[in-house]
């Protein structure tokens, strides 16, 4: 048993074999860049959800401190008021030490005054009895 093939038979076998394989793998590319794109697509929905997760702690956590610095604002405001009414009420609530010597000696001079008058009138009383 002779097998005879002619060239024409053997270039449509060869080109069918060819195409075959072709087809294997290109299908074969196919379905790798599938699963390569899917992956692709995985990766950047897991990173997509981590910026979304990262974004609302940051955002919360700027709120919770643009809270905090107001209510810090409010209490300084506070603070100011008080210090502002301590120094209003300060002359008049505090005297100086040396504020003090001289109205005390202002009053013991008076005093000293009255206690020589006194003394003139009783003399002069003494004197005229």
């Amino acid at each position: 048993m002779t097998m005879e093939l002619e060239l024409s038979q053997l270039i449509g076998w060869a080109t069918g074999l060819l195409s075959i394989f072709v087809g294997i793998v290109t299908g074969l590319v196919k379905l790798l860049l599938g699963q390569f794109e899917k992956r692709l697509a995985d990766r950047f929905a897991a990173q997509d959800a981590a910026r979304q997760s990262a974004s609302r702690h940051w955002e919360e956590s700027f709120a919770k401190l643009l809270d905090r610095q107001d209510k810090e604002a409010e209490t300084v405001k506070q603070l100011e008021r008080a210090f502002m009414r301590f120094q209003a009420d300060l002359p008049l609530e505090y005297v100086r030490r040396e504020d003090w010597v001289r109205g005390q000696s202002v009053i013991e001079a008076k005093l000293d005054g009255l206690a020589l008058k006194f003394e003139n009138v009783l003399l002069k009383g003494a004197r005229h009895d």
